[in-house]
């Protein structure tokens, strides 16, 4: 059977998906690739601490730039909004607000994460129709 993509893209509440604020990259880049299934593909130490990791070409970094993570995260859209449910509550990770969001005149199936890290996540897929 062929992967299927899940991640298809991944918006920044702030200014840079590559740059969600953390403490720590190691704990990031472990708890991100252990429950999102993401997968390290660049690390830096300058300018600052830093960590970019990746899904199905969807790139999501993080680094210790002194940002609230309470006030940041990423929307992700992803292709199929019950598997990436089912995938998240099989890890354990602890999931909120199961709801259907309207924006633009079109309906989204969504749910949050907030990571240990305090970052926020707004998994969405538009529902057809």
């Amino acid at each position: 059977m062929k992967h299927q993509r899940l991640f298809e893209a991944a918006f920044p509440y702030g200014e840079d998906v590559l740059a969600l604020p953390v403490t720590d990259v190691d704990l990031a880049s472990k708890w991100y690739s252990d429950n999102f299934g993401l997968t390290e593909v660049d690390r830096n130490d300058a300018p600052v601490p830093s960590v970019v990791l990746e899904r199905d070409g969807v790139k999501i970094g993080f680094a210790v730039n002194g940002l609230d993570p309470g006030n940041e995260g990423a929307a992700i859209l992803v292709s199929d909004i019950h598997r990436a449910k089912a995938e998240l509550e099989a890890k354990g990770v602890r999931l909120g607000n199961w709801r259907v969001d309207e924006r633009d005149g079109k309906k989204l199936q969504v749910f949050f994460v907030v990571a240990p890290d305090g970052l926020c996540y707004y998994f969405h897929q538009p529902i057809d129709g």
